[in-house]
């Protein structure tokens, strides 16, 4: 909506375009880095610590600030925080294809995941602000579309920019192709992107700065043991999420502490208490996430390790996954207004059976047939994956207030990145024990395989859970109107 009328804003599916591209560069970098380590080692001569920090530094920050940034766009602006951090990031892309030694690709790394967690919130919460009704739905099937081609895409892109541009080198690539897409959304987004009311408020005023450093830190405890599994980081850091627990109790004891008082929270827990479908629908997502993003890193080293694949043959072989999500969450989002928590059942169980195929078919077949073997159950839990993301993305955040939208959206967000780094450890571990018993590789990717399966059975039982408590309502009607004594939600 145009900011000063009610009046539906005449540029808003061009400015979600925009905004669409540039959070399709940022969750790309979160896969697309997997394909090119090899190649980072040879040309940069990384040691295996620093490899491994590029790869879970940038998701390590990047989950970090994803509250604080939706938080960030909700009180400055959210054209102003996707300005500024499409900027960011469009430089940090620079600095880590320019890297001259592992310590400068790592500092640029990090710095690239934060610049990608201020960024992400936007999406969402610009869609809560500019569109409204059955267009709300189509406007987050093309966010469940770009979620679901950027972790798919990503390894085929990687390998194909390794392929032109060399083993040696082609990684500079990986980073720099940022620069230009992010230059040109940057002048659209200048042009596009509605400009909101400045704020009379002080922005020290609007900030919960303990609330940032409480729920960083508990994040922090969460995600660094599991981001460094690979290196013993379960082990080490065991107490980690232990004080994560802790810390985050006390991040909601002040949260409720700030709203009492009449003051801005960082993250108002009533979104998780009072507003309708919020919570189970953040549940699911975290779950489903645990349950699919792990399952390409499982096929990258199935693939490439167990039967010699190259990196863009892995890639592609997992390409009718990519295809499927997205053509479904287009259509998808044109359907979730008249079938709502059912689009989601029925992606949750096509995912289970598509995976659930893989782990029986894959064994059966010879090395040279597996990428045709699996096409067919990869599409179908792909065509599933597509129902699963926007659909629960849409209701979840459906009565949330509007002025709320970005850290919300940021909130959901954080619990899909810490599902993500739980899911790539469980079945990355699974996977190792599988490939060390007497079935080898193909031992590995079925068991991984289901486990994948068991982690989505959950999120469709919480989504069977949700679909009985939802009262019927239209989509894209009045958010929840949550009050107390002091701060009303909306």
């Amino acid at each position: 909506m145009s900011p000063e009328t009610d009046e539906p804003d005449p540029r808003r599916w061009r400015a979600l375009a925009v905004t669409l591209t540039a959070g399709f560069m940022s969750l790309l970098d979160v896969s697309i880095v997997n394909v090119a380590l090899p190649s980072i080692q040879r040309g940069l001569g990384a040691s295996p610590a620093g490899i491994q920090w590029v790869v879970s530094g940038y998701a390590l920050t990047f989950g970090l600030v994803l509250v604080a940034g939706g938080r960030l766009g909700d009180a400055l602006g959210r054209r102003r925080m996707f300005l500024f951090a499409l900027s960011a990031f469009v430089l940090t892309s620079a600095l880590a294809g320019a890297a001259v030694n592992e310590t400068m690709l790592v500092v640029a790394r990090l710095s690239q995941g934060v610049a990608a967690g201020m960024l992400t919130p936007q999406n969402s919460g610009l869609i809560q602000e500019l569109f409204r009704g059955a267009e709300r739905g189509r406007a987050f099937g093309a966010f469940g579309t770009t979620v679901s081609l950027s972790t798919a895409v990503g390894p085929v892109l990687g390998g194909a920019i390794i392929a032109v541009f060399g083993a040696e080198q082609g990684w500079r690539w990986v980073f720099f192709v940022n620069v230009p897409i992010g230059v040109l959304a940057l002048v659209l987004a200048l042009r596009l992107l509605p400009k909101a009311p400045r704020s009379t408020t002080r922005l020290r005023s609007q900030l919960d700065f303990v609330g940032i450093a409480l729920l960083g830190t508990a994040v922090l405890g969460l995600l660094l043991p599991l981001v460094r599994s690979e290196q013993g980081g379960l082990t080490a850091l065991w107490w980690l999420p232990l004080l994560a627990v802790v810390v985050g109790l006390l991040f909601v004891l002040w949260e409720r502490r700030v709203v009492r008082r009449g003051g801005s929270p960082l993250l108002d827990v009533r979104l998780f208490t009072e507003t309708p479908g919020y919570a189970t629908g953040a549940a699911i997502g975290t779950v489903y996430f645990a349950g699919f993003a792990g399952i390409w890193l499982v096929f990258a080293l199935y693939f490439q390790q167990g039967l010699g694949y190259t990196p863009l043959e892995s890639g592609l072989v997992v390409t009718p996954f990519a295809l499927g999500a997205a053509v479904s969450a287009t259509v998808a989002g044109r359907l979730v207004p008249r079938l709502g928590r059912k689009l989601t059942l029925v992606g949750l169980a096509m995912v289970a059976v598509g995976l659930g195929a893989v782990a029986v078919v894959a064994p059966l077949v010879s090395a040279e047939l597996t990428g045709y073997a699996v096409a067919a159950p990869l599409l179908v839990a792909g065509l599933g994956g597509g129902m699963v993301i926007s659909p629960n993305t849409t209701l979840t955040l459906d009565r949330v207030p509007t002025r709320m939208a970005g850290v919300a959206g940021g909130a959901l967000q954080t619990g899909q990145r810490i599902g993500t780094a739980i899911g790539v450890a469980v079945l990355a571990s699974v996977f190792h024990v599988g490939i060390d018993s007497p079935g080898g590789y193909e031992a590995g990717l079925r068991w991984a395989m289901l486990t994948a399966v068991g982690i989505v059975a959950v999120a469709l039982s919480l989504a069977v859970l949700d679909l009985r408590r939802r009262p019927p309502r239209p989509l894209g009607g009045p958010p929840s109107r949550v009050t107390t004594s002091s701060t009303p939600m909306e």
